[in-house]
């Protein structure tokens, strides 16, 4: 079968992608990718092996301004490039993000069945504009089955991860172990692991680093910190790491193997995008959620609020964010080891490490419809 996967802007919606394509290639499927020349899939897919295709796109935006107006001329013209790229395809796959939208108008054009998938609680404007094309809408959240319409098929399969990520939970000790050496951390202390995202969470990193300065935490031997700020934000909390403490601080901006960081995670602090949660909850994380505040209709909330109405994971507001106040929350959740407990337990039962596997099934069924 022949895929063209469309989508991305972020990290959260092609890591997402390049998950089913791996699942689709693995089946013996042809995959490609239609995409912007600026986002997240133009550096990360062809890194995966896979051919992509650049196309114009603009954010579909409700506010009246000159880039809301030219946005459906510049997805029109769009339609007409992304022609050629998917009229050979057997399915189509819409991950989201506003680049979705030419490949998908496209594949309607030429009468080829299409699949959805949506990360967030909150379905994305592009997702509900394009759901009444789509054979199947695939979700993550439950509570995101009745935002379609009742005459679209929504089916819930999860937000799939990457493989480097599934493997966690089977490989734990051996991981951690690899994990212990590379990064310097101590196996007998207990670890909290800070990080916003591909790009990093300036005030979260800012939080951080006044929590580094002058909070209760920096005296704590029997703690360790592995802060991830991104490549742009290194210097906000470095400088502050490297002071005497007990507390025991490793700065990166970025790790590659996000599987030794998850392998030896007692307590995760986040950013609530779809991707960290599918993630946390794979491998059965306890986290302090911090949605960031200007998500479209405030999504990460949403997906934080699921995590914490099933027993997951606490909310820590944006607004409400200090460095005294995250060492609080920190120390409240490292120093109750039962409470860990049960909340991992919760993210594991609330966890889909299967739905790779179940996206790829309604990708399979929409093209031999």
């Amino acid at each position: 079968m022949n895929v063209v996967i469309a989508g991305g802007g972020t990290a959260g919606h092609v890591f997402p992608a390049i998950a089913l394509a791996d699942r689709l290639a693995a089946d013996g499927d042809s995959v490609s990718f239609v995409g912007s020349s600026d986002g997240q899939e133009a550096i990360r897919v062809p890194a995966a092996g896979y051919p992509f295709h650049p196309v114009d796109a603009m954010p579909l935006k409700r506010e009246v301004s000159l880039a809301t107006a030219k946005a459906p001329v510049v997805a029109l013209r769009s339609v007409g490039v992304a022609g050629p790229l998917v009229e050979r395809a057997d399915v189509v796959v819409g991950v989201g993000g506003y680049v979705s939208v030419p490949a998908v108008l496209a594949a309607r054009r030429a009468h080829l069945p299409i699949v959805l998938h949506e990360q967030n609680a909150i379905p994305s404007l592009s997702n509900r504009f394009l759901a009444r094309f789509a054979r199947v809408v695939a979700v993550s959240f439950e509570r995101s089955v009745g935002s379609f319409g009742r005459r679209v098929r929504v089916e819930v399969t999860g937000n799939p991860v990457r493989e480097q990520v599934t493997r966690v939970p089977g490989r734990r000790e051996e991981l951690a172990g690899e994990a212990w050496a590379a990064l310097d951390l101590a196996p007998d202390r207990t670890t909290v692991v800070v990080f916003g995202g591909s790009l990093g969470a300036l005030h979260v990193d800012q939080a951080v680093a006044q929590m580094l300065q002058r909070s209760a935490i920096r005296e704590r031997d029997d703690l360790q910190l592995l802060v991830l700020t991104g490549p742009d934000h290194l210097g906000v909390v470095a400088g502050h790491a490297s002071d005497p403490m007990p507390l025991r601080v490793r700065v990166l901006p970025f790790l590659d193997r996000m599987d030794h960081a998850l392998a030896i995670t007692d307590l995760a602090v986040a950013r609530a995008g779809a991707g960290h949660i599918a993630e946390l909850t794979v491998c059965g994380l306890p986290s302090i959620l911090i949605p960031y505040p200007h998500a479209t209709e405030h999504h990460q909330e949403a997906n934080a609020r699921a995590l914490v109405d099933a027993g997951a994971a606490e909310i820590f507001l944006d607004a409400d964010l200090t460095g005294d106040r995250l060492s609080a929350r920190i120390l409240g959740l490292a120093d109750d080891a039962d409470r860990r407990s049960r909340m991992a337990d919760a993210a594991r039962a609330w966890g889909r490490p299967e739905a790779a596997d179940r996206l790829a099934r309604s990708v399979h069924e929409a093209g031999a419809a």
